[in-house]
């Protein structure tokens, strides 16, 4: 027995490493999919005309997506999801779409109904204050950072007054039904560990969003094109 235990503890010092690789490969396996899955949401979105106005498009810093978030809720709800933002480059937030950082979701119920259900979002950051605030860290929605239901319809007016007073406007998908939808009480983030796996060292939100020197990754492409194509050029 005495014998066994060290041999036991080599093979386990030994296959160690092999797990934690294939475990790091998944994780980046999910994260590229992640990015495929929020180009695929928001180019779905965007080809609809009735959907997100695309005056408020053209207005919004930030793009934010998050696809399938899956919310279980009864009595009290609770829901969690990950995604990606992208913004304008540069410190005006005025260049052409940037790299995404990857994005966390949480808080409580989204109101929708009682059971499981996965629900696709989009926000758009309309201005400076609020991109700046989720670029540095956790924001509360409706807290830190104001936020509406975005109107929706290609005729919907940019100049309502929830829209004007907002900085952030959050939309979301259901089951093929699109929709304007509070999100009052749920905070967003940079999710730090999947940048740092995602771009293969540790580098803040802003920079990789801002700063002009870090490279799409192939599997946002879907997503940076699609925004390249439908608002090229960022409108006061």
């Amino acid at each position: 027995m005495r014998k066994l235990l060290p041999c036991l503890w080599s093979i386990l010092f030994a296959v160690a490493p092999i797990f934690s690789e294939a475990a790091s490969a998944s994780d980046e396996t999910k994260d590229d999919d992640r990015l495929r899955n929020c180009g695929t949401v928001l180019k779905e979105i965007l080809d609809v005309p009735d959907n997100i106005p695309h005056d408020l498009l053209d207005k919004a810093d930030c793009v934010v997506v998050f696809p399938s978030v899956l919310k279980a809720a009864f009595i009290v709800g609770g829901s969690y999801g990950r995604g990606a933002m992208s913004c304008r480059k540069g410190d005006n937030f005025r260049g052409p779409w940037g790299p995404p950082t990857m994005m966390a979701l949480e808080g409580g119920s989204f109101g929708f109904q009682i059971g499981g259900q996965a629900t696709d979002f989009v926000l758009l950051v309309m201005n400076e204050s609020g991109a700046r605030g989720i670029l540095a860290s956790k924001v509360k929605l409706g807290g830190d950072a104001s936020v509406a239901a975005g109107p929706v319809g290609r005729d919907a007016s940019a100049d309502t007054d929830a829209t004007l007073r907002s900085e952030i406007l959050s939309y979301s998908r259901a089951r093929g039904l699109f929709a304007g939808v509070s999100l009052e009480g749920s905070t967003i983030r940079p999710d730090n560990g999947d940048n740092r796996r995602l771009y293969g060292r540790k580098i803040p939100a802003r920079e990789i969003v801002l700063s002009g020197t870090v490279a799409v990754p192939p599997a946002a492409e879907q997503l940076i094109s699609t925004l390249d194509a439908k608002t090229p050029t960022h409108r006061p």
